[in-house]
């Protein structure tokens, strides 16, 4: 199969939508909507989530687009420092997304002290994993994080690359995140109660980047830090995420049972 698809739904004059903008809006508006309906379920006041979201929005890209820059091409926008704000040329690592959105619900419990950062965590990490599941949608439109040359019969050729058939490794990990964002869901809805705070983001970081890790075996490498590593930026930074993710599990068991009667 040849894949060649234009990254622009339409354009006018110099303003233009693209798949991976509109998977964006669709991710967060959706995530708006569902945490909304859980606040309630619980008994909590659901408008304080479009400022929630709002906080959210902003803590993903500014993680992600610093992860990027940071661990992927360090050398290019450190010196050129200016483009790390080029959002829209791409770049955004989905292990300083997940950072990003701690650091904003951190910050918007400031505000709002009446929830716990565990609990809010809990609930909005299967939306963010279902958006990722869009994001990797709007990747294989804009033909980038393609897979490794493949002689298998799905191989795809990105035209916009080479003409080598490739895994379609967008595809495999946005359903792999759709996969994992029903489960976390199910933790979130059908045993919330029965799990420790905490346990929910725990079993997030600790699935997610799991398969993040094998999955990557079957991308082209990214990062220009890890050529000529035995595993790219993409593995070493999400085992350090599965340990982070162990870490928080035991936590989250340690202090239900300290807490417990």
């Amino acid at each position: 199969m040849k894949w060649n698809a234009d990254p622009e739904i339409f354009r006018i004059g110099p303003i233009a939508l693209r798949y991976y903008s509109l998977m964006f809006v669709i991710g967060f508006v959706t995530m708006d909507l569902y945490v909304k309906s859980l606040f309630r379920k619980h008994g909590k006041n659901p408008h304080l989530v479009s400022a929630l979201t709002n906080y959210i929005v902003i803590g993903m890209i500014i993680g992600a687009r610093l992860a990027h820059c940071f661990f992927y091409d360090p050398g290019y926008y450190f010196s050129h420092p200016l483009s790390i704000l080029k959002v829209w040329e791409g770049g955004l690592a989905s292990h300083g997304g997940y950072v990003g959105v701690m650091v904003a619900v951190f910050l918007f419990l400031k505000k709002y002290k009446e929830l716990s950062f565990a609990w809010v965590m809990d609930l909005i990490v299967g939306p963010c994993l279902f958006l990722g599941f869009l994001i990797r949608i709007g990747n294989f439109f804009n033909s980038e994080i393609v897979g490794r040359p493949t002689d298998m019969p799905w191989g795809i050729i990105f035209e916009k690359v080479d003409y080598y058939p490739r895994h379609p490794a967008q595809l495999y990990e946005s359903f792999g995140y759709l996969c994992i964002a029903l489960f976390l869901n199910y933790l979130a809805t059908k045993k919330f109660d029965k799990l420790p705070r905490g346990s929910v983001l725990a079993a997030a970081f600790i699935v997610s980047f799991t398969f993040r890790f094998f999955i990557e075996f079957f991308k082209d490498n990214q990062s220009t830090v890890s050529a000529g590593f035995p595993i790219n930026m993409g593995q070493i930074l999400s085992l350090v995420c599965v340990l982070a993710g162990f870490v928080m599990l035991k936590m989250s068991y340690h202090k239900s049972k300290r807490h417990s009667p």
